[in-house]
């Protein structure tokens, strides 16, 4: 695995390690109960830093650090390569648009409509000007991460999937036998 120099210096690895729960350079994502059981692209979003530790915007003035607030990850978007993680001043660029951002957010309230988790990790994008765009926002992060997030597994496919497809499929039979009579 690619090595760089994270903030503080010590000498960390680009590779994605879920039994350690380290996703560097990534947006990390893993459903909210009940909320995304119904709606499916709604989630709960973190951002990690160099390192790979996440950081979420877990509640009211709270950024949680290593424990994303709704469970473990099942997806995330990796948006550094080999190269980008190899520039000493993007991953020093990235940790502190982290650090910044979450520091914010714990000045802030939680509001599960415009201002909650997905704002925190575009805010994050947004300091850094990511892909030379400034409104990264809570659409935006949650359809790219729908489309585009890959799973950490196949179990944590199943733990994110599985009660949507239950619940809709319930739903579904529900419609077909009371139609019938």
């Amino acid at each position: 695995a690619m090595e760089h120099r994270g903030m503080l210096g010590e000498a960390t690895a680009l590779a994605i390690d879920p039994a350690r729960e380290r996703y560097p350079f990534c947006i990390v994502w893993t459903p909210i109960p009940c909320l995304t059981w119904l709606f499916p692209f709604i989630g709960h979003m973190g951002v990690a830093d160099s390192r790979g530790v996440i950081f979420d915007f877990a509640g009211p003035y709270t950024v949680t650090v290593d424990q994303l607030a709704f469970g473990r990850t099942t997806r995330y978007l990796q948006l550094f390569d080999a190269a980008a993680a190899a520039d000493n001043e993007r991953v020093e660029a990235w940790d502190e648009a982290v650090r910044v951002a979450s520091e914010e957010y714990t000045k802030r309230m939680h509001n599960l409509f415009w201002d909650n988790c997905h704002s925190h990790v575009g805010f994050a994008l947004n300091r850094l000007r990511f892909r030379g765009f400034a409104r990264w926002n809570m659409v935006v992060l949650a359809t790219w991460m729908f489309f585009a997030g890959k799973f950490v597994s196949f179990p944590r496919f199943l733990s994110s999937i599985l009660p949507s497809l239950l619940f809709y499929g319930f739903f579904a039979l529900a419609m077909l036998a009371t139609s019938k009579h």
